[in-house]
């Protein structure tokens, strides 16, 4: 199947994701100053660039793992069926836990990820999402932290993708299809 053909339109600069980043890190490492270590829990793949920028910034003992989760395949639009493609390898039953979404649109995605999570029995569950779109929300679910709260647009870059294609954009843009008025 062919793609239909787009544009991309920079709706959050590299520089503005930069300065978020560094201000979110600061609010998760004064929420978890004290922990012996934090496990950051990445939920893939769109998250890959966030947690890593993330990480970065945290002055905490910090263990990485990941969980692929997956309700869009190569399609604009949630299927609102959450399947978990990759678990996680440790454990994280009496640990403090930060889970890391690209975006919550519908919601299902992250409402199924907490529970799933919450089931193994960390001491603390806390969540953070680089992108926030509340006018498509279909469940009761908010992160803990949000990036940037944006309308409803089909966005891309920043690890997030179109059909496994542009994640390596430094910014987030708005998907514009040419055949559209």
């Amino acid at each position: 199947m062919a793609q239909r053909p787009y544009v991309i339109d920079t709706m959050i600069s590299a520089k503005q994701i930069a300065a978020r980043v560094e201000e979110l890190a600061q609010e998760i490492h004064d929420e978890f100053n004290g922990t012996d270590k934090l496990v950051v829990v990445g939920l893939l793949r769109g998250s890959f660039v966030f947690i890593a920028d993330v990480v970065r910034e945290l002055d905490l003992p910090v263990e990485v793992d990941f969980l692929e989760a997956s309700s869009y395949g190569d399609s604009t639009e949630s299927s609102r069926e959450v399947r978990i493609l990759k678990d996680l390898r440790g454990e994280i039953g009496g640990r403090d836990v930060l889970v890391v979404e690209d975006i919550v649109d519908t919601g299902f995605t992250l409402k199924h990820v907490v529970g799933l999570l919450k089931a193994k029995r960390p001491r603390k569950l806390k969540t953070i999402a680089l992108l926030d779109k509340p006018s498509r929300r279909e469940v009761n679910i908010r992160a803990d932290w949000i990036g940037f709260e944006i309308p409803d647009e089909f966005v891309v870059g920043y690890g997030i993708d179109f059909a496994q294609r542009d994640r390596n954009l430094p910014h987030i843009g708005k998907v514009r299809f040419l055949d559209e008025s």
